[in-house]
């Protein structure tokens, strides 16, 4: 992503960790009167952690690490970044940024929820900024642990104006969607989508079948979050069965979704997550319609920004379409293939979901 960052994997954490301690363990020397970096900030380490993803994954590990990365630049330190080859990572890379005297970390993704509670709760006295998790493994409607911030994105609200564009855009009548693993933060996306098309049909009276998720944990997941043939094959199912919009939520697996469009031959939109997929990776540009978008680089950068200026805030943030921490992404290429009506009428759903004319559910609202 970038030729200047300095990423940690797995076993080998705690060796260039340390390296990377020492190239900012002091803060940068500047010109009398500069007055750019507070006392308290030059003291700071902020630090980063991937699920298996990585932070070239280019969906929310990427937007994580560019706010996290943005914090510490305007803050005058050095983001110290840990990538996580494999789950079995998690709680060792959390032990290693502790030991490197590490003030917030973030972590990125709801794989690593536990392994976020369990270091928070043995180090009080260290921020950690979760994204994409409450960080309630018992599920108690609580925090497991005070010093942890979540940061959490109705993207339900979102995947309902993606579903109703979709409903609109078919010309088969029918559209898909498939996830990696049915986490609530995978199904999210799912279930605003199969509302927001069911909206459109009843409204407009037309016939659209969405396939591929039936509610809850009942639909098509490929186990995982790699671009593999898992995710190939799962893809393939989905546009078998005569869907010419597919949804692929679960970071790389639209990778997958991309070698069975290419294969089947046929006119099929694609809808990303989290990230404009546009601007993240052209090889889209053809097939990407448009994307779910959760503006987690502005809220990690938010959360990092006060930890340095010892502002932490550990009450969990919600991104709603009204706070602008979740929206629609521009239909780029298909704005010649869009209807012309569908823009003006995304504004009138998008305001009816914001003064609840519109109903939309999710796990969030539990």
């Amino acid at each position: 992503m970038r030729n200047t960052r300095k990423v940690v994997t797995g076993g080998i954490v705690a060796l260039i960790a340390t390296a990377s301690l020492a190239a900012c363990g002091e803060a940068p020397e500047e010109e009398a009167g500069s007055g750019t970096e507070t006392e308290a900030a030059s003291d700071f380490q902020p630090c980063i952690v991937s699920d298996a993803g990585g932070f070239d994954d280019k969906s929310f590990n990427q937007l994580g690490f560019e706010g996290a990365e943005q914090a510490a630049e305007e803050l005058g330190v050095e983001l110290i970044p840990v990538e996580s080859n494999s789950e079995n990572d998690y709680g060792p890379n959390l032990e290693a940024l502790v030991s490197q005297g590490c003030n917030a970390i973030v972590t990125v993704g709801f794989a690593l929820s536990a392994a976020t509670v369990e270091s928070a709760t043995a180090n009080p006295d260290i921020d950690y900024i979760l994204i994409d998790d409450a960080a309630d493994n018992d599920f108690d409607g609580t925090k497991d642990a005070d010093n942890i911030k979540p940061l959490l994105y109705n993207t339900a609200e979102a995947a309902f104006l993606a579903g109703y564009a979709a409903a609109d855009y078919t010309k088969t009548g029918t559209v898909g969607t498939f996830g990696g693993q049915p986490f609530p933060t995978v199904t999210i996306f799912m279930d605003g989508f199969k509302q927001g098309a069911e909206y459109y049909a009843e409204e407009k009276g037309k016939d659209v079948e969405v396939i591929g998720f039936e509610g809850g944990e009942k639909g098509s997941f490929t186990g995982g979050f790699e671009a593999n043939e898992a995710a190939t094959s799962t893809a393939r199912r989905i546009l078998d069965q005569g869907a010419d919009v597919i949804l692929p939520v679960g970071g790389p697996i639209y990778q997958g979704a991309l070698t069975a469009i290419a294969d089947s031959g046929e006119d099929v939109a694609m809808l990303g997550v989290d990230a404009d997929l546009f601007e993240t990776d052209p090889n889209t540009q053809d097939v990407v319609m448009t994307s779910i978008l959760k503006d987690m680089k502005v809220s990690t950068y938010e959360a990092v920004m006060s930890a340095g200026n010892d502002e932490f805030d550990a009450e969990t943030y919600v991104g709603t379409l009204e706070n602008g921490g979740v929206g629609l992404a521009p239909f780029h290429n298909f704005e010649s293939k869009i209807s012309d009506t569908l823009a003006d009428e995304l504004e009138e759903v998008k305001a009816g979901i914001i003064d609840g004319s519109i109903e939309v559910t999710s796990y969030l609202d539990q």
